[in-house]
């Protein structure tokens, strides 16, 4: 019995980004399954000889432009395979929003709210004329992926993956889409982060960043830090100069903001900016807990494969990712991600209270454990196959 044709539309796949990951996950678990089809720039990090790889060219131009030519370019790729090959698909599937005419969707980030949040930042009146080229390119692109959302996510007949109950809410209250919308959390690589690995790797880890015994080692990563909430962190700390604390931050941003704070504050030897590195598991075992007061993300990842490590996570009520917390089980959640006093309480007592510490870290790592890829590919699976029974009903 020939497998059903899947068709992947995504401009880049690879293990090193949260979308990209899930997508490069799914394919590598599906691959006996289905006969995939990846429409794509660039493919790394999975097993090209079980799958059929179509090259879309990749322009040199500004994002907004490049997005255009890639919105063309894989529409006008699968029209020729379709009219020259007899190259005809069950499903396309879509990571967010690179095609008219996909069958399922799954959605990470939600544009027209993003775009709202953003608006007072992108407010040209209230920033320097320096950087309007910048600014305005970004509206534009955030205006036009917003445009076709409207146009996409309302179909009827589109099969949708929201990544957290937060982004669900966001595609009904913006879109209306009620229907056919399913949440499928991120998965955990766990033979990557566990207990076992990060308690094995720590005293090494500590001593390669010069962290001391006594020290409770806080831990941030991602990119953005204002959106993943570095203000409000910094602050908090200052709060609490008394205790043994230090901060590492992993991620590419400006540090100048951040480090002027950190100083006229007086606990800039409390922080530590490093690169983000392949290994990330590195920074989870040098650490002692886990700190991200998002103002707003889908899921963040790094607070779930923290959990899976077996450390104690704080996170915002903003981040998508707390839907998998009860606060005082397996975690804390801090209400308001900008309220620098009421997150410093939470770091008290993680610091002050080792027990519960533990506690909340092997119930973390517990709970994580029911977040595998394979779990999330399965789901994924189930949701390809309702996709193409409705497609083959029209």
């Amino acid at each position: 019995m020939n497998r059903p044709r899947l068709a992947v539309v995504s401009p880049f796949i690879d293990k090193r980004h949260g979308t990209e990951r899930r997508v490069a996950e799914c394919i590598t678990r599906l691959s006996d399954e289905f006969e995939i089809h990846i429409y794509s720039w660039r493919v790394e990090d999975i097993p090209l000889d079980r799958v059929t790889w179509h090259r879309i060219p990749k322009i040199r131009a500004p994002h907004l432009f490049g997005y255009l030519w890639w919105f063309a370019a894989n529409r006008i790729s699968r029209w020729r395979d379709a009219r020259f090959h007899g190259l005809h698909f069950d499903v396309i599937y879509s990571p967010g929003i690179n095609c008219f005419d996909a069958d399922a969707v799954s959605v990470h980030v939600v544009f027209a709210e993003m775009r709202r949040r953003l608006a007072e930042e992108m407010n040209l009146r209230k920033s320097p004329w320096r950087s309007w080229p910048r600014l305005i390119h970004r509206r534009l692109y955030y205006r036009m992926i917003a445009t076709l959302e409207r146009r996409i996510y309302p179909r009827e007949s589109l099969f949708v993956s929201a990544v957290s109950e937060q982004v669900r809410g966001e595609l009904s209250r913006l879109f209306g889409k009620t229907g056919n919308v399913e949440v499928i959390y991120h998965g955990v690589d766990l033979d990557v982060f566990s207990p076992e690995i990060r308690l094995c790797r720590r005293a090494e880890m500590r001593d390669r960043f010069a962290l001391r015994d006594d020290e409770f080692v806080l831990l941030l990563i991602g990119n953005g830090w204002r959106n993943k909430g570095l203000h409000c962190l910094i602050e908090s700390i200052a709060q609490l100069r008394a205790l043994p604390i230090r901060l590492l931050i992993v991620g590419r941003d400006d540090s100048a903001p951040f480090t002027i704070m950190a100083d006229k504050l007086r606990i800039s030897r409390q922080l530590l900016f490093l690169q983000p590195s392949p290994d990330v598991a590195q920074f989870y075992s040098a650490c002692d807990a886990y700190v991200g007061p998002s103002l707003h993300d889908s899921f963040a990842m790094p607070p779930a494969e923290a959990m899976a490590c077996g450390l104690p996570v704080i996170t915002s009520r903003n981040n998508g990712g707390c839907e998998i917390i009860k606060h005082g089980e397996n975690g804390l959640i801090l209400q308001d991600a900008t309220n620098a006093h009421m997150l410093a309480a939470l770091i008290r007592k993680l610091v002050e209270d080792r027990a519960l510490c533990q506690r909340l870290g092997a119930n973390a790592a517990r709970t994580a454990r029911q977040f595998t890829w394979d779990e999330n590919a399965a789901r994924m699976r189930e949701l390809f196959l309702r996709a193409m029974t409705a497609r083959q009903r029209q």
